[in-house]
């Protein structure tokens, strides 16, 4: 497995969709699971991470830091 913080936001998602399906499907140990569980958190984290870092990017490009995603008012 890469290292989650080697991933790409779209790496590190795919791989979070895929843990998801696994995870779902069942027929897993308590251990497989808990394994999946836990790099499954650490992929969220990351993901989330990448987006927090683009929201402040766009932050700060945007006219007085609004975001396009927020109405103005």
């Amino acid at each position: 497995m890469n290292k989650i913080e080697n991933l790409t936001f779209e790496q590190a998602f795919a791989e979070l969709e895929e843990t998801v399906r696994k995870l779902e499907a069942g027929g897993l140990t308590l251990e497989e699971s808990l394994a999946l569980f836990e790099r499954g958190q650490a992929l969220a984290a990351h993901c989330n991470a990448h987006l927090d870092q683009a929201e402040l990017k766009v932050r700060q490009l945007s006219p007085e830091g609004l975001s396009p995603f927020e109405p103005e008012g």
